[in-house]
């Protein structure tokens, strides 16, 4: 099945069908989302395996492997590379960024997390300065004749 990319407002789409378009970050999770494309992916992590070795190592047929690694391949986790008669996988890391990038933005500290943290750090920061400095009580008469 041909794959066309287009860029639109800087993301990438994969089109499929004509009818089902997804966001490159899209693919990578729904790729991702399966058992099997994961171990397929550990697979490929130390070095590039041909399709007959991938689908020795799982108990599903070859053209269930086949679709997985498919799946793999368009959502730009796995490159392909014809050697004679064998096709050669290998790990593409280059899709991750967006999918990273997303989930720093998740991980990063919201605006009120900030705003807490700063008033965390001046409440420690006065309470260290109020014990340094020696506080003399004032008396309670001295401050009646001040108001007097």
């Amino acid at each position: 099945m041909p794959m066309s990319t287009a860029i639109a407002s800087q993301r990438a789409l994969i089109m499929r069908n004509r009818s089902v378009t997804f966001f490159c970050m899209d693919a990578i999770a729904h790729a991702l989302a399966d058992p099997v494309r994961r171990d397929i992916l550990r697979m490929l992590r130390d070095r590039p395996v041909n399709a007959g070795r991938i689908a020795a190592a799982f108990p599903v047929s070859r053209p269930a492997v086949s679709r997985h690694l498919r799946v793999l391949r368009e959502s730009g986790l796995v490159s392909d590379e014809l050697r004679g008669r064998e096709r050669v996988y290998r790990l593409t890391l280059d899709a991750l960024v967006e999918l990273e990038a997303f989930l720093a933005e998740l991980r990063a500290p919201s605006r009120w997390e900030r705003r807490f943290m700063a008033l965390e750090t001046e409440v420690h920061r006065v309470s260290r300065t109020r014990r340094s400095t020696p506080v003399t009580p004032k008396r309670l008469n001295d401050s009646k004749k001040d108001t007097a």
